[in-house]
């Protein structure tokens, strides 16, 4: 592996399918903690700030009788909620299909009440963060010493809109889906990777990064290796089936292939159906969208620099990923910032650089090199961020 590795690294001949219990015990210990801590920050919001009675998970009613519940499936929660439970009604089609299909496959056992869908979304989520966490700590250690994976699982479940991991959304399953179709690649498990990147693609659109990355693995398995190619080319072929099965399904209902992009306007003003180049999106916020902020509302100015912020900050990590780190997870690093500021917006972006692993290896890297002081430094405001994050978020105020 190279420069890249820079003597951490351990051969995938010595890496293995189990974990040490030490590993899975600080694993599971670190997502509980994570949970309780959310569950605690819902409190801190009922605290702190007013109710927003708009788009709240469960309509007002449900949500004043449980807060702790029902504040997860908030905005578009409760979009994929609605999929799950009655199917694509018009103007829904921005939101991928994969997600609200397993929450309905699991909640079929149960009865399908609204209530049993939103149960059964809930534990796809956190479910799947768990063992998208697992993945995430095993590809880590392909490369790199035990207290840089515990830096990056601590990194990513401090990061401030960590949350949304837990709520009815699609981050935590397009998460799991992503890592370990990286974990197999690197394991030469081609038909298991496909598969899995085509899943990741009928849940959301920035998973169409994992093409570039993917393919460069591809190619270090050619060349390397000089391996048969037939299997791995056809493990490429299947990552955008996807979104194509989607494409195609959007076809036949409302005309328009691309009617998850054309109907994107619709989610704010900001956002634009027709593709705007990044330098662009910047000049917005610094010129337009920050000037112009109501300083006197908190919530509004939280979320813009937050949002301004995650985008400068994940801009300078995708730049010193293609020094620092293998190839393949620049390139998708790289490639999954891109997606998203092509409505024009980086509206949701502080959401959607959750699944964007790489940089916060990168992160870990650095911060592994930094006194105690210096690391405890950066998660107290990381917790601090997370914790208004979230208050807000459960009260009703959009965070991203």
């Amino acid at each position: 592996m190279g420069k890249n590795s820079k003597g951490n690294c351990r051969s995938l001949q010595e890496s293995s399918w189990e974990m040490k219990k030490d590993d899975v015990r600080f694993i599971l210990s670190a997502f509980l903690s994570w949970r309780v801590l959310l569950f605690l920050f819902v409190a801190l919001g009922i605290a702190l700030f007013p109710l927003q009675e708009n788009f709240l998970g469960g309509r007002l009613e449900n949500y004043l009788k449980n807060p702790y519940f029902w504040s997860f499936l908030n905005f578009d929660g409760e979009h994929y909620a609605s999929i799950a439970y009655q199917g694509y009604l018009p103007l829904t089609y921005f939101y991928f299909p994969f997600y609200p299909l397993v929450a309905r496959l699991i909640v079929s056992p149960l009865g399908e009440s609204f209530i049993n869908v939103a149960i059964s979304g809930l534990l796809v989520s956190n479910l799947s963060f768990a063992v998208g966490l697992f993945g995430l700590w095993k590809l880590v250690r392909l490369d790199y010493k035990r207290n840089v994976a515990t830096l990056t699982v601590i990194l990513l479940l401090l990061f401030p809109t960590s949350f949304y991991f837990g709520a009815f959304y699609t981050e935590s399953l397009v998460f799991a889906l992503i890592v370990w179709a990286f974990y197999l690649a690197r394991k030469r498990q081609w038909l298991a990777v496909g598969i899995l990147a085509a899943m990741a693609t009928a849940t959301r659109i920035t998973a169409l990064a994992l093409l570039p990355a993917l393919a460069y693995e591809v190619w270090e398995y050619r060349r390397k290796k000089n391996g048969k190619i037939a299997l791995p080319i056809i493990s490429l072929a299947l990552i955008p089936m996807g979104l194509g099965i989607y494409m195609y399904y959007l076809y036949r209902v409302t005309g328009d292939p691309l009617e998850f992009f054309n109907a994107i306007s619709l989610f704010g003003q900001q956002r634009s159906a027709e593709i705007v180049l990044l330098p662009q999106v910047f000049y917005r916020y610094f010129f337009k969208v920050l000037p112009n902020l109501d300083y006197s509302y908190f919530p509004a100015v939280f979320t813009s620099y937050l949002e301004i912020g995650s985008a400068v900050l994940f801009f300078i990590l995708g730049v010193w990923a293609f020094f620092k780190i293998r190839l393949s997870y620049a390139f998708f690093l790289a490639a999954g910032y891109l997606i998203p500021p092509l409505s024009g917006s980086f509206s949701s972006f502080p959401r959607y650089v959750l699944i964007l692993f790489p940089a916060f290896i990168l992160l870990a890297v650095w911060l592994n090199k930094k006194s105690k002081i210096g690391r405890r430094m950066v998660f107290l405001i990381l917790f601090m961020l997370l914790s208004v994050a979230c208050a807000l978020f459960a009260r009703g105020y959009w965070v991203s």
